[in-house]
């Protein structure tokens, strides 16, 4: 048995660095760019890798060059890239995304394969590799998927964190079958139905997140987090404090690395511990 299987989204990411993102009709001149593999999916079976976990990736890319650097990339990250179908029609994910000199940045995807994923097929992927402690999911997937590999992580006792990111309508067939929702605040506002800016407005929306699923975490960024454990107590946490240098992929370091926790039978406020320092080495790329 593996410690953690995500399936989800594979994009090779186009990354323009920019003082800032262009406005409407506006054609802003950058300074760099490079080519980072990524989709939240593949971020984070290479971040719960990293952190020591048995991980493998389950998805769908094209049969082009970018697949073949998506693949390349998982394999030599440590991850089991064999529950990765290829698609002979839909070319692999891909995004552009424009990194602010402040660290911030804004990004658009083409899902492609992403979107061809069969549900119907995850059985089999589920015991070639063998199952896992835990399953990971987020949004950048059709629903059907996230529902067929939720269900099979629930009939088997691995616990589900779902990353509902970005942000969709969370419906009945699905949140009963989630342990631990993960949500930023863009996420948590939209989905909350109320504004989220800081820790004391993320309380305030975790009574609507957390109907029906096991625990809630909302990620604030500089902010910290908070969370509601499945029994509705409410832990927050400060950030710590490091000197930014790019916020690209942060939200996926932090459930990557949490789901490795997890898998180890870490306590959900301990393993929430752990990935915001581990999340915040990365942001400053100290990681």
């Amino acid at each position: 048995m593996l410690d953690v299987i995500v399936c989800g989204s594979l994009h090779l990411d186009i990354v323009v660095k920019a003082p800032a993102l262009p406005r409407a009709d506006e054609t802003a001149v950058g300074h760099a760019w490079q080519e980072v593999c990524g989709g939240k999916g593949g971020n984070q079976a290479v971040q719960a890798a990293r952190a020591g976990a048995r991980a493998a990736m389950v998805g769908r890319i094209g049969r082009d060059n970018f697949g073949r650097t998506l693949l390349d990339n998982l394999g030599a990250s440590g991850v089991d890239a064999s529950g990765i179908g290829v698609d002979g029609v839909l070319g692999s994910g891909m995004s552009v995304a424009i990194l602010q000199d402040d660290g911030e940045y804004g990004a658009v995807i083409v899902s492609g394969a992403n979107t061809a994923i069969d549900p119907a097929g995850l059985a089999d992927v589920w015991g070639r590799l063998g199952g896992a402690r835990v399953v990971v999911l987020q949004n950048e997937v059709p629903h059907a998927v996230n529902v067929a590999m939720a269900a099979l992580a629930r009939a088997a006792g691995a616990a589900v964190v779902l990353n509902a990111a970005p942000a969709r309508d969370l419906r009945d067939d699905l949140l009963p079958l989630v342990d631990v929702l993960v949500v930023n605040r863009v996420e948590a506002s939209a989905l909350g139905g109320a504004p989220v800016d800081d820790r004391a407005t993320a309380r305030t929306v975790l009574p609507r997140l957390r109907r029906d699923v096991g625990a809630v975490i909302i990620t604030l960024g500089g902010e910290g987090l908070v969370i509601a454990d499945k029994d509705g107590t409410v832990t927050e946490i400060a950030a710590v404090p490091v000197r930014v240098t790019s916020t690209h992929g942060a939200g996926d370091c932090f459930v990557g690395v949490l789901a490795a926790q997890l898998a180890d039978g870490i306590a959900l406020d301990a393993a929430c511990r752990f990935a915001n320092a581990r999340a915040a080495a990365f942001v400053s790329r100290d990681a």
